[in-house]
């Protein structure tokens, strides 16, 4: 059984998340997890670094196979090995594929709110991003179809970055979601990127669906980032797949990628992956079973402790989208304001677009100590807030 109540001090590593706040700060924004990856991949990257050369790199046999097996098994979905392209990273791959499958001026459609770097994706490389929002209850997030078809029959669109399952918000897209979105988009000729990072990350039971896997117009259509970073917390090591399994569309994406120079691996990033992928399944399970009862303890805290504070329902991710529409309809105000009082650093919603402002994400990926912790200031941030907003 993995500890993951111990984790090692990540202050003075070059951690983004760690680094960039102050002394006796408590980060629970980016989403990066405290915890170290799984043996199997430490022991591959020791015993790479061991052999001493790190020369330029191929792509081995290894590697595909690694991919194919895994989301065969974990899945249920057998890609084709020729649609697979190495790419250093999913955020490289997302904003390869917007220069290289749109021409500038042109809209892309995201599904507010969302990761926020789709839109530094769109705007950075001179795209203008269209948001169609989600639909909200109390259930959670929706999608409201007649909207987006409206949306897609933009003539100006003609690229849609779905995420799946979706971050911030944690739903997991049914299948008939996915296959609705596929029809759509091919009726109006719009390309589905598919950023499904977060896919191997989901409540214990639950399974997500891949969107090439739904229907032959979402395979014709689709291009699909996938990566073991998200799950295994290996991001700086820049490792990631994007799959097309229709040729023509990945030739132009293989093309993108070439040209950007973020198709060929490190010496570490191919053993990472394939590690992971062989040998990182009980880890995973593992890792997903305490992330869960994370989840059920921030839950419980919430409700008991700070109501005003609503969660909203999620099934995947290791990421709570807090409703704070009690307090502010500026979240940004209300996460300064609780960082300034405790020191708990949180990501303010309105960056993923969308009802975002009324929201703030937490991350939960942290050993159980340190989650109280947060917890803790969150509630004594609240109660500041509201009596600072009273007064």
């Amino acid at each position: 059984m993995t500890d993951f109540d111990n984790v090692p001090c990540r202050r003075g590593t070059g951690s983004l998340k760690w680094d960039e706040c102050r002394e006796g700060e408590l980060p629970m924004w980016v989403a990066d997890m405290d915890f170290p990856t799984a043996p199997a991949i430490r022991q591959a990257l020791e015993a790479r670094a061991a052999h001493g050369v790190f020369g330029y790199n191929t792509v081995p046999d290894a590697w595909y196979q690694a991919y194919v097996d895994w989301w065969r098994t974990r899945h249920g979905f057998t890609m084709d090995r020729e649609g697979l392209i190495f790419c250093t990273g999913v955020v490289p791959a997302i904003s390869s594929c917007v220069r290289k499958l749109t021409t500038p001026a042109e809209k892309v459609l995201i599904q507010t709110p969302v990761y926020n770097i789709f839109f530094n994706s769109i705007l950075n490389n001179g795209r203008v991003p269209l948001e169609c929002p989600l639909t909200r209850d109390g259930a959670g997030y929706g999608i409201d179809f007649d909207a987006l078809d409206r949306a897609m029959s933009d003539p100006q669109v003609s690229l849609m970055i779905l995420c799946n399952p979706h971050n911030p918000v944690g739903r997991i897209w049914s299948r008939e979601e996915l296959a609705r979105i596929g029809e759509l988009a091919r009726s109006h000729g719009i390309t589905v990127l598919s950023d499904e990072i977060h896919c191997d990350i989901t409540d214990p039971g639950e399974a997500y669906v891949p969107f090439a896997s739904v229907s032959e117009a979402c395979r014709q259509i689709s291009v699909t980032c996938l990566a073991p970073t998200k799950a295994f917390n290996i991001a700086g090591l820049q490792t990631a797949a994007v799959y097309v399994p229709e040729p023509h569309l990945r030739h132009k994406v293989w093309r993108g990628l070439n040209t950007d120079e973020v198709a060929e691996p490190n010496s570490f990033a191919v053993c990472a992956a394939v590690a992971a992928f062989e040998k990182g399944g009980p880890w995973l399970d593992e890792l997903r079973e305490y992330l869960y009862q994370n989840k059920l303890l921030a839950l419980r805290y919430l409700s008991d402790r700070v109501p005003e504070v609503r969660p909203t329902p999620s099934r995947a991710t290791y990421l709570l989208w807090l409703d704070c529409s009690a307090l502010t309809h500026d979240t940004g105000r209300l996460c300064a304001f609780i960082r300034e009082e405790t020191g708990l650093v949180l990501s303010p919603g309105a960056q993923f677009g969308g009802d975002g402002g009324d929201f703030v994400r937490v991350n939960l990926a942290a050993a159980r100590e340190s989650l109280l912790d947060g917890l803790g200031r969150l509630e004594r941030g609240v109660r500041a807030f509201a009596e600072a907003s009273n007064q």
